[in-house]
């Protein structure tokens, strides 16, 4: 750009409309969700479990997404060798992703090779095989995963945190991917007893999404899933308990660093609470974009960090809130008093009107671009399914965003931002931090010369 010039000034959004969402059902009572849009050759078939970490016991932590990591090991008709020649032979590319709330596993095919590719996919889910050899070898994966979170420090500060936040026995407490002492003595038979009490059509749906007749697709469905009967347990609902009301500051020794870790907040909110959509725009505006409070502040006038970030972890209970960067030693404890300031200030005045409107057109120009693929679309619609959202929820998505007021901004401060609660903690070389925390009239400091995997439960 040449010496003098303004960048242009931003166009006009883009309309866009989020396809319309047929509903069915299966003979068997299976929830199935069509989307017909016109993406080309490429359609995406899933099956949605509410089927993740809630449901496992503290013990067994990690074995929700052990599970599904194992599901491409082979299923009772077919070895995990002839599974993926199965989808190799159709084109068909797989994946299966977990989370705290469910479970979705999903192809992507041609719509021509759909009627193949689905009743590949429903095998994995109905009659998962879990081979000890090859379960065996999705879980040293995940042990060696676990092992090198310890080992990095912002893994490590962000597993603190959260073990800090919430309370002892808290679901939300833990790794997601579980800990070496859970992952050490889990065996395919766990493996087999979670699938069996957790994946069942009572508990799951179907979603189908491209360029393909509906008839059809339910046709495809139905031969996959129809004859799908068994009975499960209801999930469980989350424990997130925070650990304490009062601040704190907990910090995780590792001499010779020469950077701190820090993460900032507190429980935070589910996805449920119903202002959303003003809690969305608030974290943009506190720490959520480049021209965020929070960064403005760290990164651009103090020169503390290469980047901040705030984020809401919203699940089906109430996920964590927190102010995630890393910054040279010597000013710690100065750029975590910038981040309490910036927190208290939001709080006390709420946002402006400018920080307000970019907000609400950044998520609205960025909306249709993380839809662009069949899968986008079907994790879109899972969600909708697993945190029981409208139909017309994206449909209107636009609209909700462009509502929110500068009042409504401020009061999702007030009411889900809450500095007197404030947990602290600081990955890094406590001889050159510690006293810089104390300083700060920020709760209590405490030092942990190690953190294992069932410290501060």
């Amino acid at each position: 750009m040449s010496a003098g010039r303004s960048p242009p000034s931003a166009g006009p959004i883009r309309p866009y409309a989020f396809p319309s969402i047929e509903r069915r059902r299966l003979s068997n009572g299976v929830d199935v969700r069509l989307v017909s849009q016109d993406t080309g050759p490429v359609v995406t078939g899933m099956i949605v479990l509410r089927a993740g970490e809630t449901a496992v016991t503290a013990s067994d932590s990690g074995l929700a997404v052990l599970t599904s990591d194992a599901l491409e090991g082979g299923t009772a008709r077919l070895s995990s060798t002839e599974l993926a020649r199965a989808l190799e032979d159709v084109g068909a590319s797989f994946g299966a992703a977990t989370g705290w709330d469910s479970t979705t596993v999903a192809v992507s095919c041609q719509a021509e090779h759909l009627a193949r590719a689905m009743p590949l996919l429903a095998q994995m889910v109905r009659r998962p095989a879990f081979e000890q050899v090859e379960f065996e070898r999705y879980r040293q994966q995940r042990l060696a995963t676990a092992v090198q979170r310890r080992m990095n420090p912002s893994a490590l500060a962000v597993d603190a945190h959260a073990r800090f936040v919430f309370a002892d026995g808290a679901t939300y407490g833990r790794p997601l991917g579980g800990v070496e002492t859970s992952l050490s003595h889990l065996g395919a038979e766990d493996a087999r007893g979670f699938a069996a009490g957790r994946y069942g059509p009572a508990e799951a749906a179907a979603v189908i999404v491209g360029s393909l007749d509906p008839a059809e697709a339910m046709a495809v469905a139905e031969g996959a899933l129809g004859d799908w009967y068994r009975d499960i347990g209801v999930s469980p609902e989350p424990n997130a308990r925070p650990r304490s009301r009062e601040r704190a500051v907990h910090v995780v020794n590792r001499p010779g660093s020469v950077q701190s870790q820090i993460r900032v907040g507190h429980v935070g909110v589910d996805r449920g609470v119903d202002d959303y959509f003003a809690t969305i725009v608030l974290n943009l505006i506190l720490g959520g974009s480049f021209s965020s409070r929070l960064n403005l502040n760290l990164r651009e006038r103090r020169g503390f960090t290469y980047g901040v970030t705030s984020s809401f972890a919203p699940r089906r209970g109430p996920g964590p809130f927190a102010v995630s960067t890393a910054v040279e030693n010597a000013v710690t404890g100065a750029a975590i008093a910038e981040i309490f300031r910036e927190i208290e200030g939001i709080v006390a005045a709420g946002p402006n009107r400018d920080e307000v409107e970019t907000a609400r057109n950044y998520l609205a120009g960025v909306f249709p671009l993380r839809l662009e693929t069949t899968g986008q679309i079907a994790s879109r619609v899972a969600g909708m399914i697993v945190y029981g959202l409208a139909d017309d929820y994206y449909r209107t998505y636009r609209d909700r965003v462009a509502g929110v007021t500068r009042a409504d901004v401020a009061a999702a401060a007030r009411r889900h931002l809450r500095p007197a609660e404030l947990c602290t903690v600081v990955v890094g070389d406590a001889g050159e931090v510690a006293e810089q925390l104390e300083g700060l009239d920020i709760g209590p400091v405490h030092v942990h010369d190690e953190i294992g995997p069932e410290a501060g439960r």
